[in-house]
């Protein structure tokens, strides 16, 4: 491959490991860490300058930091993004987009199988501030539709959601977005840059819980938003402000998890795909959701605008809440655990846990049953992982 080859034409697979580089004088081949708070000037008059933006360079580290801006950059090109901006948490990054881009009086329509947290975000904290939301079936493009009001400024999606794994026509919605000048966010936290790119299918923004898959081990917390430059700028500038900020520690562990992603993912999804064909043979088993399977609604779909089905494979367990938990305390390999996107296998009741703070109402219109189990299958041989499940499904 020529050494001149554009960086924009590169596979992710390669921009995972060299895109975004930030080097020091002493042109270390690894990511340097630069664990500094501040960072000195030459004059008076340099520091000035870069206070006001005329010139670049690295002032605190609530806002610039190298080890920050390699990972910002290396995430906006496998994106396909002209820009990212680094978030302590996927939730800092979700409050930042709101609060940059909405007021009070502005309304959302949002997808209404979404993570836990998004949910109290959106119907709790920022009803307080006077923006409303609405929430549809996210595979209702007619729902979508006749949610819109005048106020209408932001439309948002996870797809596929959390933890049904339902999928939702991102180019569909971005039109109807567009259409209304409105702008779509599509939360990718599930598939990650590796197997969907939200961006290249019409989004404005896309979010990420960077501690799920991105990291990939379960070590540190992080999000991050990716778009053009013009929208992105003015969500650092919240960031820089309120300073929801990523440390340079977590950017640097981030940048490591970024350069297995692609092969993880594959391995995720090829393991995921043979436990969803197994639990659909098992007789205590009422349902299985996963976009790789021929029998999930949106199949097709997943697979035109995804690269692969994904880690996540939830399933229904006939019983309810006892037996959901009798599976649950069963097993040995697989870890107990609400978190995602790690090379462990993990196992969460979703009624009881990632989802027991929102109303049973809220619950009930989202699908989440008490027979629920979400299942993020990790990279350990299937065969055992199929073992650890059967000693509670038997």
């Amino acid at each position: 491959m020529a050494s001149d080859t554009p960086e924009h034409s590169l596979h992710p697979d390669t921009l995972a490991i060299r895109a975004g580089r930030e080097t020091s004088q002493f042109n270390e081949h690894s990511q340097g860490l630069f664990l500094t708070s501040s960072f000195t000037y030459e004059s008076a008059a340099q520091a000035a300058a870069m206070f006001l933006g005329e010139v670049e360079g690295y002032t605190y580290s609530r806002f610039t930091n190298p080890t920050v801006a390699a990972f910002q950059q290396r995430l906006a090109q496998m994106e396909g993004g002209e820009r990212a901006i680094a978030t302590a948490t996927g939730m800092a990054a979700i409050q930042a987009i709101m609060m940059t881009l909405l007021k009070a009086g502005d309304h959302i329509v949002s997808s209404q199988s979404l993570f836990g947290s998004t949910t109290n975000l959106f119907a709790g904290l920022l009803a307080k501030f006077g923006v409303e939301t609405t929430f549809v079936d996210a595979r209702d493009l007619n729902a979508w539709r006749g949610a819109l009001r005048p106020q209408t400024r932001l439309l948002f999606l996870e797809t596929p959601s959390n933890p049904l794994t339902e999928v939702a026509d991102i180019a569909a919605v971005a039109d109807i977005a567009h259409g209304h000048q409105a702008l779509l966010v599509v939360d990718n936290s599930f598939c990650s840059p590796a197997l969907q790119q939200p961006l290249r299918l019409g989004a404005d923004l896309v979010m990420h819980s960077a501690t799920k898959f991105l990291d990939g081990h379960g070590r540190v917390m992080g999000g991050a938003v990716v778009g053009s430059d013009a929208l992105v700028e003015q969500v650092y500038l919240h960031v820089r402000t309120a300073g929801p900020s990523l440390a340079p520690f977590n950017a640097w562990v981030l940048l490591s998890g970024l350069e297995t992603l692609g092969l993880r993912m594959e391995k995720h999804s090829a393991n995921a795909l043979r436990l969803a064909r197994w639990l659909e043979t098992q007789a205590n088993v009422e349902r299985v959701y996963y976009p790789g399977l021929e029998s999930h609604p949106q199949h097709a779909l997943a697979m035109r605008q995804q690269q692969g089905g994904g880690a996540v494979v939830s399933f229904v367990v006939k019983g309810g809440r006892e037996a959901a938990w009798r599976v649950v305390d069963a097993v040995r390999v697989i870890s107990r655990t609400a978190n995602l996107g790690d090379v462990k296998s993990t196992i969460t009741h979703p009624a009881s846990t990632t989802h027991a703070r929102i109303t049973p109402e809220a619950r009930a219109r989202a699908g989440i049953e008490e027979g629920l189990l979400r299942l993020c299958v990790g990279l350990e041989n299937a065969d055992d992982l199929a073992a650890d499940l059967r000693r509670g499904l038997d």
